[in-house]
């Protein structure tokens, strides 16, 4: 489900300033620089079944890795081009939200941490417009480029420690919304599946 936002103030984008690097506003960088930063806390609401992280791995389009780019596709977020002449264009794309996620739940999320980063000032982060699967392990280390949770637990544990998400929803809805996605990763790591049973049943 990649998402594209853009943020506008009255007819305005907010996104567009064309004495900047290619177009982008300051309030641009800051939005992208606070979705970088709180991904990882808000990635069990953009991603909610232990199905979605099979689609979050190595080897194909989906993102893996927290980086932003102008029109790379291995990045988390890419700047689709702006057509000359139209400054309204101007958005930003996020590429990991699946389709199994609230919509009205995870909008509020995207708009929360691109907000908090607007609001608190958060300096640009550089792009990263080479592969970033190509890079070593040490490269993005260096360079500061994190990585999603791995698993609905990873997942979990990110979101249980988020101010964000909790001012977002409320206590109520958090302690719900973390219990629930509690009961499905106790189930889910409790089944055994086909491939459990194909690959080691065999040699027991």
């Amino acid at each position: 489900m990649h998402t594209h936002l853009s943020l506008f103030q009255g007819t305005e984008n907010a996104f567009y300033d064309e004495s900047k690097d290619r177009g982008l506003s300051d309030t641009c960088h800051s939005f992208i620089a606070g979705l970088l930063r709180h991904i990882p806390e808000i990635t069990l609401v953009l991603n909610q079944w232990a199905n979605s992280y099979k689609r979050l791995v190595p080897g194909i389009e989906a993102p893996l890795y927290i980086s932003w780019a102008h029109k790379n596709r291995s990045d988390l977020i890419r700047i689709p081009t702006i057509r000359k002449g139209r400054p309204s264009d101007t958005r930003i794309e996020l590429r990991s939200p699946d389709p199994a996620c609230n919509p009205y739940l995870a909008f509020a999320c995207m708009l929360a941490a691109g907000m908090k980063g607007i609001e608190e000032g958060y300096p640009p982060v550089p792009p990263v417009d080479e592969n970033v699967f190509e890079l070593s392990a040490a490269e993005r280390e260096a360079r500061g480029i994190g990585i999603l949770p791995a698993d609905l637990n990873e997942a979990i544990k990110e979101a249980e420690n988020s101010e964000l998400l909790r001012d977002v929803f409320g206590e109520a809805l958090m302690e719900k919304f973390i219990s629930n996605k509690k009961m499905d990763w106790e189930r889910y790591r409790a089944h055994v599946s086909n491939f459990e049973l194909t690959t080691y049943l065999p040699i027991l």
